[in-house]
């Protein structure tokens, strides 16, 4: 009779495009966000914790197709009596679980809505280096309100918590742009036909790349690009590519220069102007508050999400300067975007609700401040209280609450007791600052020893005999002063 075979073993790895997170990463995120949602908190939004899960028809942007129906988004279908359920997926971002928010809930929430909400997101795109499938986000909108003010206050906002998590003034710019000038771009040049209008946005998105002669030899008859190969132009004269050269390069030393190069940039467009018009309004605004052109300035050659903002569009750009994973020199680039978009509730009510916002890439920042090196690496762990007799483990357990109680982090070890040596190197591996040791002739005497790891190691590492003895790391204390002195020794490492 043949043996019936044995189920294969799970393999023990994460799924393509998703990774773990540890101690530390994990901390130093909750960390930051933390301090986020202090400034967010501070400029009057609420936290909004969604669904993570949506009905493909709400989320709206990645409709399922009949061949590929998780495409963009993780999808499933509902089961139901007839095989015909609900597609569900999870949110692919935090804007558009708000709109449907928002639309459930409106006779509910006051108006303007103005809401913070941090989590992760989940979008089914081909993984890469630094890209993952699940990552967070870190949003702040105001719904129902059309003023530039809010906008100027999602600006201010933005420079605030870059400053608050630890990027300083002079390490970031936000810039501030608005669709309405790029359309009145487009009309100056009366363009007609729609896919070369669509060329054009393309075109114009690929200003920082290739810079303006770029850009003008695309809109043209085309250009080489770096490998050598010749990339056809939209096909313009160089008349018609006048408007798109004028708005690119209008940037001026003020904000006032600024807006008045746009003003010969957009000629007659009605959209134009008030696109100008609203940017005028946030500067002046940001002027008012104290923001200057060290933190925010207006900036044409922002572009973003062309088929989705409809009005003024901002993103934070980090200047200070990286090495690649070529060990090449580049600016750490954008860590946040957002803007103005008036129809996404629409969708929903029928009705247009203006609403503006922004959204912070998490894991991106983080990025940055490790990059400064303004995060920690390793985590301090806890407290370790060792086991020098089990039959006496209920007395370690009452140290460890009189540790907890005072606001220390510790634990008594729960490892196998036999080795003490073992239990010092759990410690190590723990990133412990102190072990507190008491065996029976301590317990006798009414003392513990308490053995400062940190300035340990760093005796083990640097001192000679002399310093040795003239810096002790370990030291015995009282019972009663067991709390005492673990506190001073975990203030004297900060």
């Amino acid at each position: 009779m043949a043996k019936d075979k044995k189920a294969p073993r799970p393999k023990a790895a994460t799924p393509k495009g998703f990774r773990d997170y540890f101690g530390a990463e994990v901390t130093g995120r909750q960390r930051m966000l933390a301090r986020i949602a202090e400034v967010y908190h501070r400029y009057g939004f609420d936290a909004l914790e969604s669904s993570a899960v949506e009905t493909v028809e709400a989320l709206g942007k990645f409709l399922p197709d009949v061949d590929r129906p998780n495409e963009g988004v993780f999808a499933w279908q509902e089961a139901d009596e007839d095989g015909q359920g609900d597609w569900l997926a999870l949110r692919y971002d935090l804007t558009a679980p708000l709109a449907r928010v928002y639309a459930q809930h409106r006779n509910d929430l006051p108006t303007p809505y103005r809401r913070y909400a941090m989590g992760p997101v989940w979008r089914n795109e081909k993984p890469g280096p630094g890209r993952f499938r699940q990552f967070y986000q870190c949003d702040a909108d105001t719904v129902g309100s059309a003023s530039m003010a809010a906008d100027a206050e999602i600006c201010a906002m933005l420079a605030d918590t870059l400053e608050a998590v630890g990027i300083e003034r002079g390490d970031y710019v936000v810039r501030v742009n608005n669709r309405k000038v790029l359309n009145g771009v487009l009309e100056a040049m009366d363009l007609t036909n729609d896919a070369q209008r669509d060329a054009v946005l393309r075109t114009i998105d690929k200003f920082d790349k290739v810079g303006e002669d770029g850009v003008r030899q695309l809109l043209g008859k085309g250009r080489k690009d770096a490998s050598g190969a010749f990339i056809d132009g939209v096909g313009l004269t160089d008349d018609q590519a006048g408007p798109v050269i004028a708005f690119l390069t209008s940037r001026g030393e003020s904000a006032t220069e600024t807006l008045d190069n746009l003003r010969g940039a957009i000629g007659a467009s009605v959209t134009g102007a008030e696109g100008v018009q609203e940017l005028e309004q946030i500067a002046a605004l940001l002027d008012a508050q104290g923001y200057g052109p060290d933190r925010i300035v207006i900036d044409p050659s922002v572009v973003r999400g062309l088929g989705y903002y409809t009005g003024p569009v901002y993103e934070a750009e980090l200047t200070f300067e990286i090495l690649d994973e070529k060990g090449r020199t580049r600016q750490f680039g954008s860590v946040a975007g957002g803007g103005r978009y008036d129809d996404l509730v629409k969708r929903f009510t029928g009705q247009a609700v203006p609403a503006t916002g922004v959204s912070i890439g998490v894991d991106r920042l983080l990025a940055a401040l490790a990059a400064k090196g303004r995060t920690e690496t390793v985590e301090r762990g806890p407290v370790v209280v060792t086991v020098m007799d089990r039959s006496r483990m209920a007395d370690y357990q009452a140290m460890v609450a009189e540790l907890r109680q005072a606001g220390i982090r510790a634990e008594v070890y729960l490892g196998n007791p036999k080795n003490f040596g073992n239990q010092l190197k759990y410690a190590d591996r723990r990133a412990s600052p102190v072990a507190i040791i008491e065996g029976t002739e301590e317990h006798e005497r009414g003392v513990v020893q308490i053995k400062d790891l940190i300035l340990g190691a760093e005796i083990a590492r640097d001192a000679t005999l002399e310093e040795w003895k003239e810096r002790p790391s370990q030291f015995e204390v009282a019972r009663a002063d067991l709390v005492a002195k673990t506190r001073e020794i975990l203030e004297s490492h900060g």
